[in-house]
C-alpha cells in the first residue's frame, strides 16, 4: 500500500489538515530509485518521506492515524475510528487516498455526524472506498480527479481491497508493553541484528539464535547473556536504551533487505541513538526500499537534513495557535528551496519555513527566584 494524500477534520489534533504524497516532476539522477509505481512511470509518489518539526506537531498522531486506517482492512471495525474523534460536539472527516498492487487509485471516505451525546450508532457514521484504474499514462492528479468527479469509479468494501503487509514503530513510552518485532529462521535478519547491536554496542560479543526455543535470541556481552524470547527482553536492565533500540531498527533494515512490507512508519526510533548512526541506517534502509515501497520516517535530528536526497522527500509539520482552536499544517522544502545547491540544513538553522519552537516562556524561568 502506498499513501497518497491524508485529510482529516476532528480527528486527533488535526483539523482542517491535509498532507500530500505526490511530486510535480521526475529528478534526473534522483538519489532514490523509482519514485513512480513499476507498471505506471507517471504515476509519481514519495518514496521517502522525511517529517520534522517541533514537539506535539502531529507526527506521531499522523502515524496513528495510518495505523488504524491500516488495520481496517483486516476486520472493518469502525470504533478505532471513532475513537479518534477529538470533538463530537461537531462533525469530523477523514479522507485517505492510497496505491495497491492492483494498480487502482483508492479513495477511503470516514465521516461522523456531531454529537449532543457520548453515543454513535450506524446512522451517524458513513464509511465509502471507491477506486479508480490507473491508465498506462495517468498520474496521481488525474486519477484524484476523475475520484473528485466520481467519473467511472466503482466502489467497494474493505474485505475487497487486497493490502500488502505494512510496520509501525514507535516509541517505547508510547508502546511500552509491546513485544520488540523479531524474523524467528531468517539468516539475513540474524546477521543485521548481530551488525547493528554490535554496532551501537561494541561489548556485544556475538547474537545467536536459540535452537531449541522458538523465536528466540541471545545476545552474548563479555560476562552476560541476555535473552529474547517473542519480543520480551528478560533482563533487559542490561542493555542501553541506545541498543534496545537497536532492536526495531535491525527489524527495520532487515524487513526493507528481505521485502517483508511495503510501507514502513518510523516513529523517532533513533532518540537515543548517535546521529552518525541514525543517518547511516537511514541510507541503508533507503537503498534497499524496493520499487513499490513506503517509508515515512520522523526525527528531530537536523544532520538529515544533509543527506543526499530530493528536496520533496521533506516535510516539516508547524502548530499556529489561533484565537479559537490549534492549526496544524504541512510546509514542503520542494515548495521553497528550487536549486540543486539550496542548502536545507541552512534554511531550517534560518528559520525559513518558521518551524523553529518558541523559547520566551522557557526564558522567562531565568528570572524565577
Amino acid at each position: 500500500m502506498i499513501i497518497m494524500r491524508v485529510k482529516a477534520d476532528n480527528i486527533l489534533c488535526f483539523n482542517d489538515f491535509e498532507i500530500n504524497m505526490s511530486y510535480p516532476k521526475k529528478i534526473v539522477n534522483s538519489p532514490v530509485e523509482n519514485e513512480w509505481l513499476s507498471e505506471r512511470t507517471n504515476f509519481r509518489y514519495k518514496k521517502v518521506n522525511i517529517l520534522m518539526g517541533g514537539n506535539a506537531t502531529g507526527k506521531t498522531s499522523l502515524g496513528r492515524i495510518l495505523m488504524m486506517f491500516m488495520n481496517y482492512f483486516k476486520d472493518g471495525a469502525v470504533a478505532r475510528f471513532i475513537d479518534m474523534i477529538s470533538d463530537f460536539s461537531r462533525s469530523a472527516h477523514l479522507e485517505i487516498d492510497f496505491v495497491t498492487m492492483n494498480l487502482r487509485l483508492y479513495r477511503f471516505t470516514f465521516k461522523a455526524n456531531m454529537k449532543n451525546d457520548d453515543g454513535y450508532d450506524n446512522s451517524d457514521i458513513t464509511i465509502e472506498i471507491k477506486s479508480v484504474r490507473i491508465n498506462k499514462m495517468d498520474s496521481y492528479e488525474t486519477c484524484a480527479a476523475k475520484l473528485d468527479d466520481g467519473i467511472k469509479c466503482e466502489h467497494t468494501t474493505y474485505d475487497k481491497v487486497n493490502t500488502e503487509g505494512w510496520s509501525f514503530i514507535f516509541p517505547r513510552d508510547i508502546t511500552v508493553n509491546t513485544p520488540y518485532s523479531l524474523i524467528g529462521k531468517n539468516s539475513k535478519y540474524l546477521t543485521v541484528l548481530e551488525k547493528v547491536l554490535k554496532t551501537l554496542d561494541p561489548a556485544i560479543r556475538k547474537v545467536e539464535e536459540l535452537k531449541d526455543v522458538d523465536n528466540s535470541y541471545v545476545i552474548r556481552l563479555d560476562n552476560r547473556d541476555v535473552i529474547m524470547q517473542d519480543g520480551k527482553i528478560a533482563n533487559e536492565a542490561i542493555l542501553s536504551s541506545g541498543t534496545k533500540a537497536g532492536i526495531d531498527i535491525a527489524y527495520i533494515i532487515a524487513s526493507s533487505i528481505c521485502n517483508l512490507h511495503d510501507f514502513y512508519y518510523c516513529d523517532e526510533i533513533f532518540s537515543f541513538v548517535n546521529s552518525d548512526l541514525e543517518k547511516a541506517c537511514l541510507s541503508i534502509i533507503i537503498e534497499k526500499l524496493g520499487d513499490d515501497r513506503q517509508l515515512f520516517f520522523t526525527t528531530h535530528n537536523t544532520d538529515v537534513l544533509d543527506m543526499d536526497l530530493p528536496k520533496h522527500s521533506y516535510t516539516f509539520m508547524k502548530k499556529e495557535v489561533r484565537d479559537v482552536g490549534v492549526d496544524i499544517s504541512c510546509v514542503y522544502a520542494s515548495d521553497y528551496l528550487k536549486k540543486a545547491e539550496d542548502s536545507l540544513k541552512n534554511a531550517v538553522e534560518n528559520d525559513l519555513f518558521c518551524i523553529a519552537p518558541e523559547l520566551n516562556e522557557l526564558y522567562d524561568l531565568i528570572d524565577l527566584n
